[in-house]
């Protein structure tokens, strides 16, 4: 693969290498897999939003690119929605103020709100929309963006809303799946179980899972699902478990912890297992439990949100939330696109690169059907927290 070129948007804008791939200047990064669907879950971060009268416009160049945020919405949305506003801020300062225009929407965290405030971008000469932040947000904002010919990169965590032209840059379970079964296989584990919850997430995880371990020609040798208290599941799935060699288990990090214990109670051998996860073991309850320690799971490189997280401090005084390199992300990409790429800078085959691109959070790329592929570290459970075991990639495969 020819090497990526570089717009490092902190110093010298872009360096062309070759005529594919993009790194956007920023460590390379961290932390967990975000929140399941639709955006709302633990978003992380502290309470500090910053100031509440703000221009709905950022920056003063030429090139428009709609930002439709829930602000206006409440509790932890709205706390989210403001980091994710100065992160893109922040993104247009590093990157020394490209020939971009950021139109700031409200969309107050609902359908009609997104509709409208992606009405609203286009009608002032949008040529690309970022976000909306909810899966629910997404299909309206879609269609206006679609009837204008122009593409959109939300931050969904839901896949069934990506599609034609419109483009997820948020953390998938597909990729933390993917990853960590190849990992666990390319170990020697051959004999899969999974225990996983019946929800939205569990649904995604388990058809990943599937297709996975079929795909490096291992087995399931046991595989259950649960609602509410997973104790009366473990009963007869810990009995399961006498044949296989890894198991994966992914749940929100404080539920994981009950999961995890309730299996230990009714007879599993955890300690036997190799146990996998996803990126929702980056939870210090996770770190804490004694039967989850050791396990594996997949997620960014921790050192990038680490970086990421002291500049922005430095500039709005509190934490980010995890979902903040996001936005942040999504901004140097389309100023870095609008830097180097000319009249297509938005184009699909722009966009679907197969070299990607690299973030805060490492390496990233979208595929043609709207969801993306990230390239990802492998973690271990431990009682300090997670500790890389695999580096992230450092580039894609063919």
């Amino acid at each position: 693969m020819a090497p990526p070129f570089n717009s490092e948007p902190q110093r010298t804008g872009a360096t062309r290498r070759s005529a594919v791939g993009l790194i956007l200047g920023a460590p390379l990064v961290a932390g967990c897999a975000g929140s399941p669907f639709g955006g709302g879950g633990p978003f992380g971060g502290d309470q500090s939003a910053g100031p509440q009268q703000q221009p709905s416009a950022l920056g003063s160049g030429q090139v428009k690119v709609g930002l439709l945020l829930p602000l206006s919405a409440s509790g932890n949305a709205g706390v989210a929605a403001q980091s994710m506003r100065n992160s893109a801020e922040l993104a247009l300062a590093e990157f020394q103020n490209p020939n971009i225009q950021l139109l700031v929407k409200d969309d107050n965290g609902s359908a009609q709100g997104a509709q409208q405030g992606a009405q609203q971008a286009v009608d002032e000469g949008a040529e690309i929309i970022l976000g909306p932040l909810f899966a629910l947000s997404v299909p309206g904002a879609a269609q206006v963006a679609r009837g204008r010919g122009i593409p959109m990169i939300a931050f969904s965590t839901d896949s069934s809303v990506a599609g034609r032209g419109v483009y997820l840059l948020s953390f998938l379970p597909e990729s933390d799946v993917n990853r960590i079964v190849d990992y666990a296989a390319g170990t020697g584990k051959r004999s899969f179980a999974a225990f996983l919850p019946e929800n939205a997430y569990g649904n995604v995880v388990e058809a990943a899972f599937k297709q996975a371990v079929a795909r490096k020609g291992g087995r399931i040798v046991a595989f259950e699902k649960y609602s509410g208290d997973p104790s009366a599941s473990a009963r007869t799935f810990g009995q399961a478990l006498a044949s296989a060699d890894a198991l994966l288990l992914a749940d929100d990090g404080d539920a994981l912890v009950g999961v995890a214990d309730a299996l230990a109670a009714n007879g599993a051998d955890l300690k036997r297992l190799q146990l996998l996860g996803t990126g929702l073991w980056d939870n210090p309850r996770v770190f804490a439990n004694a039967n989850l320690r050791g396990g594996l799971y997949a997620a960014p490189d921790p050192s990038g949100f680490r970086s990421f997280s002291s500049r922005y401090r430095a500039k709005y005084g509190g934490d980010p939330v995890r979902t903040a390199t996001l936005a942040y992300d999504g901004v140097a990409l389309v100023a870095a696109l609008a830097r180097t790429q000319g009249g297509q800078r938005f184009s699909p085959d722009v966009l679907t690169n197969p070299s990607g691109f690299a973030g805060i959070d490492g390496l990233f790329r979208f595929r043609s059907d709207g969801t993306n592929e990230r390239g990802l570290a492998v973690m271990r459970a431990t009682p300090g927290g997670g500790q890389i075991v695999a580096g992230s990639p450092k580039s894609f495969g063919a």
